[in-house]
């Protein structure tokens, strides 16, 4: 996975979950407390979400197979959206019932063990903000300039976001957690804890949405990014003897890119000068975006004629046209862009 750092994002996440875990739980049997409960529940959910995010790892680096001639990378975007379900379902949906039945049946948080749930609130968000910095830190290897909420929206690589995602929903339950069982000790009154695990049940859920919907676009198929768009262009173009008609990307993996081009070529040219003249392309292409694992270009003619370009983060149609009408049909109407 780019995914090393992606990994130790991961591991880390699933050490600080599973140790938080288990004082959570200690924590609701000593107390009762439905906040500690829902929170216990929450980082056994997350514990599996990572475990699941290694496996997604480990399967899309399968070879590819007469059956899947172009591999298994988007393993790792099916395993996302899996994750984004368990975090809806087992966590989400399981603390919003915790906490209609604890405003059902409020409990006030009494004993000699009163204390402990504040205790291991505490240690958990001391543990949770060690997880999130590594999160944070391996993101910026990859971040570059953009914003937050632009990395996650347009990440390939899925682990980062949503380990980034989960840490910063982890932190916010846990402080939300931290406030209703410290209302509930202070006051006696149960609703506060009650309320607390509400409120940690439907950030879950905001976040499960948000992980289902960007990870579902990549298990549509998205194109590459503007950058490597243009990179691919010039690299295509770079010996001024092609010129593009049309491209278009995909990545079939966070690190695996097709790239499919129609370029033109010149009516006098041999065949062994187009075949050169193609391979020379595809070494271009690969060194510009060394993702791009699988090209496929076809040679056309042109005629000389004005250029117009569009680009677009799935393909650039340009004006360098077809040899005969039913070609410009298929480069019109057949491509539109994406």
């Amino acid at each position: 996975m780019a995914a090393n750092g992606g990994t130790k994002a991961i591991v880390a996440a699933l050490a600080a979950n599973l140790t938080i875990a288990v004082l959570k739980f200690v924590a609701f049997f000593l107390t009762a407390s439905s906040s500690m409960l829902a929170e216990a529940i929450h980082s056994m959910a997350d514990s599996g979400n990572q475990l699941l995010l290694l496996i997604g790892g480990k399967r899309a680096r399968k070879a590819a197979s007469p059956e899947h001639p172009f591999g298994y990378g988007r393993e790792r975007y099916i395993y996302a959206f899996i994750v984004s379900i368990v975090l809806f379902s087992v966590g989400g949906l399981f603390a919003l019932f915790e906490a209609w039945e604890k405003l059902q049946h409020p409990n006030a948080i009494e004993g000699d063990f009163w204390w402990v749930p504040l205790a291991v609130l505490i240690g958990a968000i001391v543990a949770e903000s060690f997880s999130f910095r590594t999160a944070i830190i391996e993101s910026n290897h990859i971040r570059g300039k953009q914003g937050w909420v632009s990395f996650v929206r347009t990440a390939k690589q899925p682990e980062l976001p949503v380990i980034l995602l989960e840490d910063l929903g982890a932190l916010l339950g846990l402080l939300f957690a931290l406030v209703g069982v410290s209302m509930t000790i202070v006051t006696g009154n149960g609703i506060w804890d009650a309320a607390g695990t509400g409120i940690i049940g439907l950030l879950l859920v905001a976040i499960a949405v948000v992980l289902a919907i960007e990870t579902k676009s990549l298990l549509l198929g998205e194109s590459a990014t503007r950058d490597d768009v243009a990179r691919i262009s010039e690299a295509i173009e770079a010996e001024g003897h092609n010129r593009i008609i049309h491209l278009k990307t995909l990545h079939l993996g966070p690190e695996e890119l097709l790239v499919a081009a129609k370029i033109s070529v010149g009516a006098a040219e041999s065949g062994r000068d187009i075949a050169a003249a193609i391979d020379d392309a595809e070494s271009r292409i690969r060194t510009a975006v060394p993702i791009a694992r699988v090209i496929y270009l076809e040679p056309d003619l042109h005629r000389e004629a004005g250029r117009t370009d569009e680009i677009s983060g799935a393909g650039h149609v340009s004006g360098a046209g077809h040899a005969s009408a039913e070609a410009e049909a298929e480069a019109g109407a057949q491509d539109p862009p994406a």
